[in-house]
């Protein structure tokens, strides 16, 4: 009778462990969402191809983008943060919009405040001419950080796990002198946003060459985000590269004006490492030299980091002094 009784327990118990570790298997699978290099692709080769022209703000081109983003919002139940999707702004006599849609936060008290996920959707336009060819097509630069925005918005709509409200930005005006995203930041501190940290994603399109990390983020030393988005990822997601500093790279997208505005930890997140791709502002920066294998696993490693951001009990991200 004893014996079957230290059956029985061992039964529970190993029951007991089954359980926890099924448990675990679906939280990672939760943390870590399907996101296809396929889909990747369709994007980007939408965004990226010559009917955008280069998608110069304030052209024909650009409104067609913002087009497909609106429409990636709509078809992922992601509303509007605004009354509507387009925030505009005026860069002498040229009209620009910024893209935003909202995630709300599921926690009665952490939704007040918000995390911000963005990149430009705009670039050049035209550039020299290489063979006839004089359209700019910024696949690279930064159709890459919009397909990678629209991603992760597409996976966090789909699970709805964020306890803090989550925006999605996109800008124009990057290339004019971050005329978007400095125009959003000072709307949002005039009403009071409360913003907790703002991730930008720039030129993310191939791989980084012998290095650890899979990125690298702006301003490094800033802020202590780098290590507690690897923490929260659980592997060295995103590191140091010296030249972003030496060019300094902090002040020259679309995280800074965010810093300015609220003086938080607002830092860009990169594969461009200045010897991995020799098509910056040139007309061969089109689709099919994007790696989006490298970019679905990217984006597939960036979702818990961001995730965790929107769900620890108090902001642990914060400034270095």
């Amino acid at each position: 009778m004893r014996k079957n009784n230290i059956l029985v327990r061992l039964s529970m118990v190993f029951a007991s462990v089954l359980l926890v570790a099924c448990s675990s298997q679906s939280v990672k699978k939760t943390l870590k969402p399907s996101i296809s290099s396929e889909s990747i692709a369709e994007y980007i080769n939408y965004l990226a191809s010559d009917e955008l022209e280069g998608r110069n703000t304030g052209s024909e081109g650009i409104d067609k983008a913002a087009d497909f983003i609106q429409n990636t919002f709509e078809n992922a139940e992601i509303p509007p943060f605004f009354e509507t999707y387009r925030d505009s702004f005026q860069v002498g006599e040229v009209t620009g919009f910024n893209i935003l849609g909202v995630i709300e936060g599921s926690d009665p008290a952490l939704k007040k405040e918000y995390v911000l996920v963005g990149a430009h959707y705009d670039h050049i336009g035209k550039a020299s001419p290489v063979e006839g060819d004089s359209i700019a097509n910024g696949a690279n630069d930064n159709a890459s950080g919009t397909v990678g925005v629209l991603k992760l918005a597409e996976a966090f709509a789909e699970n709805r796990q964020n306890k803090r409200t989550l925006i999605f930005a996109l800008f124009s005006g990057e290339e004019l002198g971050l005329r978007g995203s400095a125009s959003l930041a000072q709307h949002l501190k005039e009403q009071g946003l409360d913003l907790y940290t703002m991730v930008n994603l720039e030129m993310i399109g191939v791989p980084m060459k012998a290095k650890t990390y899979e990125a690298y983020l702006t301003g490094y030393k800033e802020s202590n985000m780098a290590q507690k988005m690897n923490k929260y990822a659980g592997m060295e997601l995103v590191g140091f590269l010296p030249q972003a500093g030496q060019l300094n790279l902090f002040r020259r997208s679309d995280n800074y004006p965010f810093y300015q505005q609220f003086h938080i930890p607002a830092q860009t997140v990169s594969t461009f490492d200045f010897s991995n791709y020799d098509f910056y502002h040139h007309v061969d920066d089109e689709a099919p030299f994007m790696n989006t294998d490298h970019m679905a696993n990217l984006l597939q490693d960036l979702y818990p980091a961001i995730l965790e951001m929107t769900r620890t009990s108090e902001r642990e991200i914060k400034m270095n002094e």
